[in-house]
């Protein structure tokens, strides 16, 4: 059957390519030739736009696409009290290709009494009457990428006052952000995934890190951030394993943190990625408690390749071999400009992959 309440048997992940007005707004905003003020109008403009194409293609979860971030990560880490982004050496390293130079460094004590991009979220549900959803990067991210080098040691002597800081730094914000009336909120987490990937535990172990603790570490702060929220307030998490012009970082199944994502984290809905054999099967799903759903990711935002309506049903089937199928959704396997610089396919195409998910959805929980 459908649902009438988030996560949606049809959802998206949330970024959506940058048109053509906001790249050129933002080209001539970063050369100097545009202020603060126009971009936010065009921002504005475009936004109205695309959130009413979500309606009308049928989706019940509605997201401003990420138009005014540059990252889907950055941003939102370099709005935290405490938390510069500076030019750093290099950018992050994917699959042929590395993105801008840029890194979050933890300067001084980590807060968040009133997050600017809540203001983003007022906009968002000001103009539209479906569900507004806000998405947010893992609080993970403001640590695994540098780990205790991004930390400055005078502010933080001790990784737990770290950790425990920025579990209330996102509690504060998660709770600024309902109280704007989001009831729709979704984590963005790579860790976990690449808690899946031999090569990334590698480098943790290299630099001071446990593999085996870490993810622990995570959960504890995730659920601290969520610690007390509404009961109306429905959370979920996307565990990508990169996204970068059409590239990756990481690659492994599920298999080792299912039960650790699925029973420990007090969320309420996964969305995951499986759009290809770098995403394993579907059997981590047994792990998949009552009262939780997984988002299937089976149509993939990293080309334009329209999916077989058949093979996407297929695979569903697949999935509910291990899970009830009351308790899966379908989504695309990511967003589709996890950066400003988007993947490599054309606007129509994402349009065309988001109709086939709520087409198929329907065909699968009725209409």
């Amino acid at each position: 059957m459908m649902r009438n309440k988030p996560p949606f048997r049809a959802d998206h992940v949330g970024s959506i390519l940058r048109t053509a007005p906001l790249r050129d707004a933002r080209e001539k905003f970063y050369a100097g030739r545009l202020g603060a003020a126009e971009l936010t109008e065009i921002e504005n403009a475009e936004i109205r736009k695309i959130v009413k194409k979500q309606e009308e293609i049928g989706l019940e979860s509605i997201t401003d696409g990420e138009f005014r971030r540059s990252w889907w990560h950055m941003d939102f880490l370099g709005g935290i009290d405490g938390v510069e982004v500076i030019e750093a050496d290099q950018g992050i390293q994917f699959a042929g290709v590395q993105t801008k130079a840029k890194a979050p460094r933890i300067m001084g004590k980590l807060g968040s009494k009133r997050h600017p991009h809540i203001d983003h979220f007022r906009f968002l549900n000001a103009i539209t009457t479906k569900t507004a959803k806000q998405s947010i990067p893992s609080p993970s991210m403001l640590h695994y990428r540098g780990g205790r080098k991004s930390i400055n040691m005078g502010v933080y002597p001790t990784m737990d006052e770290f950790y425990h800081d920025l579990g209330q730094a996102y509690k504060q914000a998660i709770g600024g952000f309902y109280d704007a009336g989001c009831r729709y909120i979704q984590i963005d987490d790579c860790s976990f995934a690449y808690l899946c990937d031999p090569k990334q535990r590698e480098m943790l172990a290299a630099r001071g890190d446990d593999p085996a603790k870490q993810g622990d570490i995570y959960v504890g702060m995730i659920n601290a951030a969520l610690e007390g929220r509404a009961a109306d307030l429905c959370a979920t998490m996307h565990v990508c394993r990169g996204n970068f012009r059409s590239t990756f970082i990481s690659s492994g199944g599920y298999e080792p943190i299912a039960d650790l994502m699925f029973n420990k984290l007090n969320i309420d809905g996964y969305f995951l990625e499986w759009d290809n054999d770098r995403s394993g099967g579907f059997e981590p799903l047994r792990f998949l408690p009552k009262g939780k759903t997984v988002i299937l990711g089976l149509v993939t935002s990293k080309t334009g390749e329209l999916e077989k309506r058949d093979d996407i049903l297929r695979r569903v089937d697949e999935a509910a071999k291990y899970a009830p199928l009351d308790q899966l959704c379908l989504s695309p396997q990511c967003g589709f400009a996890s950066t400003e610089e988007g993947n490599t396919l054309a606007e129509e195409q994402q349009w065309d992959k988001l109709r086939l998910v709520i087409d198929v959805s329907k065909e699968v929980w009725g209409k």
